[in-house]
């Protein structure tokens, strides 16, 4: 009954065996737009929890802001490694964050947006137009934040904006 779990699955089922191949994730549209309602609503609850603490560790965010006219101007392929790059570093940061979060509902809302977040990271890992697996060697632009709502507005921009864009620059190949 696990969210991410749900939303890898669902991600699998769609996917060719000798390469990546996520058409019903791009072409139907409906689906990243469920993803994005999906991190407005984790950002909303997790903003309803009481007494969240302040990271005594702070975590480590991608910027996930971009020009639209420099993204354009990538390739899919280093579109999907930037993406990756900052899913890792959201991956790590929920994780170190449920360390720190003993609160209940701060800690069932990291648990879900790491998730969501380690399956879209998952599939994107299994898909590629370049020889080779993907390396974790990139250096990602980075803020610090000892704000646990930081994590969920980051990732929440990440989906609606990135993560967006590219499945829709996807669907102009994939979905003819």
């Amino acid at each position: 009954s696990s969210p991410g779990l749900l939303l890898l699955t669902s991600f699998l089922l769609h996917v060719k065996e000798d390469r990546a191949n996520p058409t019903r994730l791009v072409c139907d549209n409906r689906l990243i737009q469920k993803y994005i309602m999906e991190a407005k609503d984790m950002e909303k609850r997790v903003g309803q929890c009481q007494a969240l603490p302040t990271l005594s560790c702070p975590a480590v965010l991608p910027l996930v802001d971009f020009s639209l006219q420099q993204w354009k101007s990538k390739s899919n392929e280093t579109k999907r490694r930037e993406i990756l790059c900052d899913l890792a570093l959201l991956v790590g940061a929920a994780t170190g964050a449920q360390g720190q979060v003993s609160e209940e509902c701060g800690a069932k809302q990291l648990n879900q947006l790491y998730q969501h977040a380690n399956s879209f990271f998952l599939l994107l890992q299994t898909f590629s137009w370049e020889a080779g697996h993907w390396e974790p060697s990139c250096s990602p632009h980075f803020m610090e934040q000892t704000h646990i709502t930081s994590i969920f507005l980051t990732y929440r921009q990440l989906v609606q904006g990135k993560l967006r864009f590219f499945f829709h620059d996807l669907a102009k190949v994939l979905c003819k």
